[in-house]
């Protein structure tokens, strides 16, 4: 009475899900849509009918194959599973599923390992970006063991390295979506920028916050999110993605100057829950946003000289830090390094279960 599917569930940074290959899903979208949303036990509130943990971090699905572009190692499909709605969302990409990436290819004998240090060439299929990993493979193996911590994660794990470098305009195909630094939504000041992730970045202080707020007290805060959706709405017509009240991007960060020591301090909505930490491709955007001249972030840092170094991003469980070696300075549109250390965890191997009648496209 039921479909299984070969699954593995793994950690990649802040974010977890299931891993599937490509060939094990259905190839008509719908139909795979489907059997996602079954898989997570979505649309509803806490996932009880699947596997998805009842938040928007721990609804995410990657679909992985071998390439057959040039220069290119495997391919990754990143789906968003929204938890109440019956909606699959594959507009953006997700740099902490995407960490977990490398790993599960060389696991499942996509990619041979190296000894030692094993780089695998991910091509975003989401964002038609390429990334590069540098995965840890003693004896040629993957190993998950190491003394990497990432805040916003218990213990300890094997270091991965994250470059990305050709993310600019990810999904509007511009740095600045409106063609501006800065502009004034519902009277707010505003910076809508595209790197690895459309993101419009405010004050935090403009919606009466301090931007040190932690993850539950913002999302106890209605008023908050009604606000923040139409400014969203607005912005996502000023970007050129047309009505976004039905997808996840772009996605928001209310900005603060640090307190920790950190570069700048950012609170990431998702777009309708804050981020318990701090997700990856944001990560990337509001570093790139300190370079840009101009942007609410900039205003806040201060000018930033390329190389820029290790920039340090304050959130709700700690700080993550990206080396930053960009000039956006003049016109120039140039990433030359946005590099991460991230770690992953292979959790579960198995099979999971969907109903014939979902996995027919019944």
């Amino acid at each position: 009475m039921q479909t299984k599917i070969p699954c593995v569930i793994m950690r990649g940074g802040t974010s977890r899900g299931p891993f599937f290959h490509l060939s094990d899903l259905p190839a008509d979208i719908d139909t795979r849509d489907a059997v996602l949303l079954s898989v997570m036990g979505s649309p509803h509130e806490i996932q009880v009918d699947g596997i998805g943990g009842s938040h928007s971090v721990t609804s995410k699905v990657a679909i992985i194959s071998k390439s057959q572009r040039p220069g290119a190692d495997v391919d990754y499909l990143f789906a968003q599973v929204e938890i109440n709605d019956k909606r699959v969302d594959t507009k953006p990409n997700c740099g902490n599923m995407l960490v977990a990436v490398g790993p599960f290819a060389i696991d499942q004998g996509l990619i041979a390992a190296k000894d030692g240090e094993t780089p695998v060439r991910i091509y975003n299929v989401n964002t038609q970006s390429m990334v590069e990993a540098i995965v840890q493979t003693p004896a040629g193996e993957v190993t998950y063991e190491g003394a990497a911590t990432i805040d916003g994660v218990p213990g300890t794990g094997a270091p991965v390295g994250i470059n990305f470098t050709a993310t600019i305009g990810s999904v509007t195909k511009k740095l600045l979506p409106t063609g501006r630094p800065l502009d004034s939504i519902d009277g707010v000041q505003a910076s809508c920028v595209d790197v690895a992730m459309p993101v419009i970045l405010m004050r935090a202080e403009a919606f009466g916050k301090t931007g040190y707020e932690t993850a539950d007290e913002l999302d106890a805060d209605g008023a908050l999110f009604v606000r923040m959706e139409a400014i969203r709405l607005k912005a996502g017509e000023m970007m050129g993605l047309g009505d976004v009240a039905k997808s996840v991007v772009p996605k928001i960060s209310l900005l603060a100057k640090p307190r920790h020591g950190g570069t700048i301090s950012s609170r990431f909505f998702v777009p309708y829950a804050c981020h318990k930490a701090h997700p990856v491709t944001g990560t990337v955007c509001l570093a790139s946003a300190c370079a840009i001249p101009g942007t609410v972030a900039e205003e806040l840092v201060g000018r930033l000289e390329a190389p820029q170094g290790i920039i340090e991003i304050e959130h709700p469980s700690g700080k993550i830090a990206i080396d930053l070696d960009a000039d956006f300075t003049h016109g120039r549109q140039e990433l030359r390094r946005a590099a991460l250390i991230r770690t992953a965890r292979r959790i579960f191997e198995g099979k999971v279960y969907v109903p014939n009648a979902v996995w027919r496209g019944k």
